[in-house]
C-alpha cells in the first residue's frame, strides 16, 4: 500500500494552553472513532522501546500537563506535540504531530497524521468513508482553514500544507471562510462538513499519481479551484 498523510492548517491564532488542550482532546477522541488503529497513544520518542514506556490518555488534563513542559512549548505562545500509535510501520505510519496556539508565522499551526501503510489497518483506513471521518475529526477539533489527504510522493503538496498553504489532495477540505467551491467535473464528489466548510473527494477509489486518469482529473479540478482563488496559482 502507498503512504498517505492527512494534514490540516490554520492561520496565526493565539490560544491558551487550556483551549489547545480541549481541541486536542476532541481531535484524539474523534480520531479514535475512525478506526481501532487510533485506540491507543504514546508520546513520540527517539526509539520504539522508549516511546512504549510513555503511554497516555488523550484528555484535556493530560495535554494541559504536557503543555506545561518546556519541550512542548513554542516561545511565549504556541504548543507542539508528537504522538505515536505504538504500531511499528514503515514510512512513519501511526505518527501524529500538531502545533497550535501560535500567533507566529514561522511556527504555523497545523496537524499532520501519517496514515497506515501496512495491512490490515491500511485496507481499512485508506478508504473514502474512513478518510472522510479523519478529515471531519480535524475540522471539528482544529477549525482549520484547509485540510488534505496527500500521497507521500507528492512532496510539493505536502510542503505547501506544512507551510499553511491550501493544496489539492485525494480529499480536500476548504473552510467556508476561504470561499465557495465551484461546480467540479465528475466523478468528483462535493459535500459539506457540518456547517464549517466543503469536502472535495477526487475519486471513490484510492487516488494514485501513477494513474493518468487520476492525474488528468486532478488537473482539471485544480484549474477550477485556482480560477476562484481557492488554490494558489502555480509557481514559475
Amino acid at each position: 500500500m502507498k503512504l498517505f498523510e492527512a494534514g490540516a492548517f490554520w492561520t496565526c491564532r493565539r490560544e491558551s494552553a487550556e483551549a489547545c488542550a480541549r481541541r486536542a482532546e476532541v481531535f484524539f477522541r474523534e480520531l479514535g472513532r475512525c478506526d481501532p488503529a487510533y485506540a491507543s497513544w504514546f508520546e513520540y520518542a527517539y526509539s520504539r522501546k522508549h516511546s512504549l514506556q510513555h503511554p497516555f490518555e488523550p484528555t484535556s488534563e493530560t495535554f494541559l500537563r504536557f503543555f506545561g513542559r518546556r519541550k512542548y512549548r513554542l516561545g511565549r505562545d504556541g504548543y507542539t506535540f508528537n504522538a505515536w500509535t505504538g504500531q511499528e510501520q514503515r514510512g512513519r505510519g501511526g505518527l501524529l504531530s500538531f502545533t497550535c496556539g501560535s500567533n507566529m508565522s514561522f511556527y504555523p499551526n497545523g496537524c499532520l497524521l501519517y496514515l497506515p501503510r501496512e495491512e490490515s489497518a491500511a485496507s481499512r483506513v485508506l478508504t473514502v468513508p474512513v478518510l472522510k471521518e479523519v478529515v471531519r475529526a480535524m475540522v471539528l477539533a482544529w477549525d482549520p482553514d484547509g485540510c488534505a489527504v496527500i500521497p507521500d510522493e507528492d512532496r510539493a503538496s505536502l510542503k505547501a500544507l506544512e507551510d499553511g498553504v491550501q493544496c489539492l489532495g485525494w480529499l480536500t477540505y476548504v473552510s467556508n471562510q476561504q470561499g465557495e467551491v465551484p461546480p467540479l467535473p465528475k466523478p468528483v464528489q462535493v459535500e459539506s462538513v457540518e456547517d464549517k466548510g466543503t469536502l472535495i473527494i477526487l475519486t471513490p477509489e484510492c487516488f494514485s499519481l501513477e494513474n493518468p486518469a487520476h492525474v488528468s482529473l486532478a488537473g482539471r479540478v485544480r484549474e477550477r479551484l485556482e480560477k476562484v482563488g481557492l488554490l494558489p496559482p502555480p509557481k514559475g
